[in-house]
């Protein structure tokens, strides 16, 4: 197993933690070994509420964890640890955060508000499933990429059997959901039209709604620089995002703004030390 990986940061208010297969204390933020265990859907959810959460300007300290999945009450990673509540994934912490008096969509009308949650929707239904899809159900990514990392901190045969559960998990849901049935080409499709809808929503402004960024930029960033970061089998997924110029932008400003320049030990951001920053 891989040691873990600390990444300081300072809270606000109290302590609290943050576990992907990272996690973090107000805020500190533990995740997966990233170099040999972290997978693309949980290396873009982890991204995302971190990227949430220096928007919120609130200092993060993150440490890796190799069975944060098992840590989270959800099963699923990002989480936070405050006292004695522990919160996963990243509409929950959004509440959470906007109850600790931070939140980043109170500009918002009402029809803006509900016009966000229904492309935050979108993002979850079509890039989040094809990240999964494509991790668990394309047979190549599978042998080659999934099951080695997934596996990895685990002797064998654990490794094995927990990656063939997780497997079984995943396609039972695509299954119930209308995925299993799709060929790889169909999904890539999926993942263009979502990448066209955002598009033609954020246009020429810097963000989603103008001047300031909201959780769903932090969404959209999470899943989008995952994608074009992430050395894959292929790279007909990063295409289809390197096909929208504004998109590839967009996740350029944000890792600006919000990650260069600020300590580098930052965990979501250190995860793509081994691939390739959009700024070089």
């Amino acid at each position: 197993m891989q040691p873990s990986i600390v990444y300081s940061y300072r809270s606000v208010a109290k302590w609290a933690l943050v576990f992907c297969n990272y996690v973090v204390y107000f805020f500190f933020f533990f995740f997966l070994s990233t170099e040999d265990q972290i997978l693309l859907s949980d290396n873009a959810s982890s991204l995302a509420v971190q990227a949430f959460l220096q928007m919120c300007n609130l200092p993060i300290r993150v440490i890796c964890r190799a069975n944060a999945e098992y840590m989270s009450p959800s099963g699923k990673v990002p989480f936070i640890h405050v006292g004695n509540q522990v919160v996963s994934e990243l509409g929950p912490i959004v509440q959470f955060v906007k109850a600790k008096g931070h939140s980043l969509s109170d500009g918002l009308d009402e029809v803006q508000k509900a016009e966000m949650k229904a492309y935050m929707e979108l993002v979850n239904n079509m890039l989040l499933t094809a990240e999964l899809y494509l991790q668990w159900c394309d047979d190549v990514t599978v042998e080659e990429i999934t099951h080695p990392r997934y596996g990895s901190p685990y002797p064998w045969p654990l490794n094995r059997i927990l990656s063939y559960q997780k497997q079984w998990e995943v396609r039972r849901k695509m299954k119930a959901i209308g995925w299993a049935g799709k060929t790889l080409e169909q999904v890539l499709e999926d993942v263009d039209q979502c990448c066209h809808a955002l598009s033609q929503r954020l246009g020429t402004q810097p963000y989603f709604f103008n001047k300031q960024p909201t959780e769903l930029d932090a969404l959209v960033f999470g899943h989008l620089f995952t994608i074009l970061t992430t050395q894959l089998i292929t790279d007909e997924l990063s295409e289809k995002v390197k096909n929208y110029s504004n998109l590839t932008a967009f996740c350029r400003r944000i890792e600006q703004q919000y990650f260069e320049g600020h300590e580098r030990d930052s965990a979501a951001i250190a995860a793509q030390s081994s691939k390739r920053s959009l700024l070089r």
